[in-house]
């Protein structure tokens, strides 16, 4: 019956396709449209030795982004930028088989550590973090306002088209007690839908149907409004969220990355989370997507195809709903066990260890029942005694708290070879040396395609919506 349904869907948005190549987006010619996209290259984190510094800190990041944008590339035959890589983002696109939370707690605790196989001479050790299932039953009600981009650049089935779709997918999946309103932009800004209950799911869907694009871009503006929306109309303890569809090309008012960043953060008191959604190509502002969603208590995502509709308005809507705010992970290395370290991603989350402690520091949101999962690659000092490698600390906030909860997990896991790792550790080897060879990496060692092969595709027993399967249909499709 699940088949049957994802076939449905797939056939109930074909339509937002007329036009467009088979991977679900238009053809362009790829030399002219790829110099007006926009993105921020942070550069990789080095190896750093215990000796000097034995500490890292980071904000978690739940966006998936960066993957759906490098599916776009691929399917079109391209590599894609490398300022467009983030490798925990392509970690965090996958849902990881991790232990849910201890009782009286929001987020689990996990970690591994098994040989590199880009480096036979270094070990990598995955931690992992899963935020609280929550049944939806037992969701709290939701007040959605969704953010429409309608202007002229959206005018185009890959855009507009593929976000009116969408849209209707999630107001299909909304309980009666939920409510949607709608604010649209373009030369103007209009609240084109006032807050309405989700039990007139017709009535919603007929104001999404009536959009077309056309006019400049007043993004800025339409973001206080679209915020003014939702605390005008907030549920208290509730799941109170904008959620933006956009391709980021604001040319009205406020426009640059820092401004809007800086607006959005002065939103966060307002208890508002934030969902970005890019469409698109040919003008994507994805530097400045994935930016404002990190300020605002709130996550990216990229939607490129007809299945990426599914997973995020239907098979991992939960997300939705922050169980864990302000998440930071701090790790402190044994400096008997490990001589340097370097942790592959997150290099825009990094977090001074004051910043650990204080809990007024904004940091990252972890979703119901999702997983986050980084890795550092280390290299061992070669003692065999049985202390820790590392300790593991978390932090965060409970939805309605202001204090702080504290985590803890000693990693002192046995060493393994990679091939008798878990599937988990497997599977995130695998993405993680995609990662690292999408990024042109200094550090992705002998890491090859036929390498992601071979640890992909022995990790997939655990793949409930088939994304594990599909990423090793895309890495056999493209050719290094």
């Amino acid at each position: 019956m699940k088949s049957l349904a994802k076939l449905f869907l797939v056939a109930m948005v074909a339509t937002a396709f007329v036009a467009c190549s088979s991977y679900g987006g238009p053809s362009y010619d790829m030399e002219n449209y790829i110099s007006n996209e926009k993105y921020k290259d942070y550069g990789e984190n080095p190896f750093i030795g215990t000796g000097t510094q034995a500490v890292s800190t980071f904000s978690v990041d739940a966006d998936g982004g960066s993957y759906g944008n490098m599916r776009r590339f691929l399917y079109l035959g391209q590599t894609p930028p490398v300022a467009s890589v983030r490798v925990e983002e392509y970690l965090n696109y996958f849902t990881f088989d991790y232990p849910e939370s201890e009782a009286g707690e929001n987020v689990g605790l996990n970690s591994e550590i098994a040989t590199c196989p880009w480096n036979p001479a270094h070990y990598l050790i995955r931690i992992g973090m899963k935020g609280k299932t929550i049944p939806d039953a037992e969701l709290p009600a939701a007040n959605y306002v969704f953010l429409i981009d309608v202007s002229g650049s959206m005018n185009s089935p890959d855009k507009l088209g593929i976000l009116k779709t969408g849209f209707k997918m999630l107001v299909d999946n909304l309980r009666d007690n939920d409510r949607v309103a709608i604010v649209t932009y373009s030369t103007e800004v209009q609240v084109l839908l006032k807050s309405t209950a989700a039990d007139q799911k017709t009535k919603i869907k007929r104001a999404i149907d009536q959009l077309t694009a056309g006019g400049s871009t007043a993004g800025a503006a339409a973001l206080s409004t679209a915020y003014d929306v939702a605390v005008e109309n907030l549920i208290p303890n509730g799941n109170n969220r904008v959620i933006i569809g956009t391709d980021g090309d604001f040319n009205v008012g406020i426009s640059s990355d820092e401004a809007l960043t800086e607006l959005i953060k002065g939103k966060l008191k307002t208890g508002i989370y934030l969902t970005v959604l890019g469409v698109g190509d040919g003008n994507l502002n994805e530097s400045m997507m994935e930016q404002i969603a990190g300020k605002g208590n709130g996550n990216y995502e990229y939607i490129d195809n007809a299945d990426q509709l599914l997973k995020v308005f239907v098979n991992e809507k939960a997300k939705f709903y922050t169980v864990a705010k302000d998440s930071k992970i701090q790790i402190t290395f044994n400096t008997n066990k490990v001589d340097s370290f370097r942790l592959i991603g997150y290099e825009n989350r990094a977090m001074s260890q004051e910043e650990f402690k204080n809990d007024s520091t904004d940091a990252g949101e972890i979703g119901s029942s999702q997983t986050i999962t980084a890795v550092y690659e280390v290299v061992l000092n070669g003692t065999k005694n049985l202390e820790k490698y590392a300790q593991f600390d978390f932090k965060y906030k409970k939805p309605n708290e202001t204090e702080s909860r504290s985590l803890q997990h000693i990693i002192i896991d046995p060493l393994v070879d990679m091939s008798a790792a878990s599937a988990n550790m497997r599977f995130a080897a695998s993405v993680t040396a995609f990662g690292l060879i999408m990024k042109q990496s200094m550090y992705k060692g002998t890491a090859t395609r036929q390498m992601v092969l071979n640890l992909g595709e022995t990790a997939t027993t655990f793949d409930p919506f088939d994304y594990r399967k599909e990423f090793i249909s895309l890495v056999k499709k493209w050719h290094q």
